[in-house]
C-alpha cells in the first residue's frame, strides 16, 4: 500500500461563491467540516491510517462542481461505485455544500473527478 499515491478529493459547490455570495471563509469551513468528518468516520480504514501516518505529506485535490444538482450527482455516482465519502449538509439551511472522499489510491478514485476543474 505504501507504494500507491494516496489522495483525498474534496468537491465544493462553485455557486456558493458565484451566485449565492458566500464569503470565502464560510466555503473553506464547509470543506474543513467534510474532511474532518470523513477522516474521523473512516479512521480505522487502512487507507486513512496510511494517509494520516505522515501528516506533513497528505495530498488533497479540491475541485469545483457547478451546483447542488452537480454535487448530488457526484455523490450518487460515488455511492453506486461503493466509494466512501462524506456529503456535508449545512445546517440549518439543510442543503449540501461539499463532499470529501475517504483517502484512496489515486488510481482508484481519480476517475470520478476527471471532469471537474480545480477549485478557484
Amino acid at each position: 500500500m505504501a507504494t500507491k499515491k494516496i489522495v483525498q478529493y474534496v468537491a465544493i459547490r462553485k455557486d456558493l461563491s458565484s451566485s449565492l455570495n458566500w464569503p470565502a471563509g464560510a466555503i473553506i469551513a464547509q470543506a474543513c467540516h467534510a474532511c474532518t468528518a470523513v477522516i474521523v468516520s473512516y479512521r480505522d480504514d487502512p487507507y486513512s491510517v496510511e494517509y494520516t501516518r505522515e501528516l506533513d505529506r497528505m495530498h488533497k485535490v479540491v475541485v469545483e462542481v457547478a451546483s447542488e444538482e452537480a454535487l448530488t450527482k457526484l455523490s450518487e455516482k460515488l455511492a453506486e461505485n461503493k466509494m466512501d465519502y462524506k456529503l456535508w449538509i449545512e445546517q440549518p439551511e439543510n442543503y449540501p455544500t461539499c463532499l470529501a472522499t475517504k483517502p484512496y489510491p489515486r488510481d482508484e478514485i481519480s476517475k470520478f473527478f476527471k471532469k471537474f476543474k480545480l477549485y478557484q
